[in-house]
C-alpha cells in the first residue's frame, strides 16, 4: 500500500476511534471525557479555578461546541459518539483544504 493512502486510512480510523474518549468514561461512570472539563468541574476536581484559565476561558468559541449537533445534545451515547466523528471529519476537512490552497498559492509564487 503506498504512504498517502496508508496516511489516508489511518485518519480514518483515528476519526472512526475519536469517541473512545466519550465511551469509557461513560461505560465505568467516571465523569465526563477525560480533559473536557467545565470551570466548574475542574473546581470540583482541584478546589480552585487557576487564574491563568479564568482569563481565557472565554477567549475562544468552538467552531461545533461540544463536539456535537444542537439537535443531538443529550440524545445519548450514539448521537454524542456520531458527533465526534463528524467533528473529526470536519477538523480533517479543514486541515486538508487549508493546506491544498496554501500549496497552490505558494506554487504560484514560485511561477510568478
Amino acid at each position: 500500500m503506498k504512504g498517502t493512502k496508508r496516511l489516508w486510512w489511518g485518519l480514518v480510523l483515528l476519526m472512526l476511534i475519536s469517541p473512545v474518549g466519550l465511551i469509557l468514561p461513560d461505560v465505568f461512570k467516571s465523569g465526563p471525557a477525560w480533559g473536557e472539563w467545565s470551570l466548574e468541574e475542574i473546581e470540583k476536581m482541584v478546589g480552585f479555578i487557576p487564574e491563568g484559565l479564568k482569563k481565557v476561558a472565554d477567549l475562544w468559541s468552538a467552531p461545533v461546541p461540544d463536539y456535537n449537533l444542537k439537535s443531538w445534545e443529550g440524545k445519548g451515547l450514539v448521537k454524542s459518539s456520531l458527533g465526534y466523528i463528524l467533528s473529526a471529519g470536519l477538523g480533517v476537512g479543514v486541515i486538508v483544504l487549508a493546506s491544498f490552497l496554501l500549496r497552490k498559492l505558494l506554487s504560484k509564487k514560485k511561477e510568478g
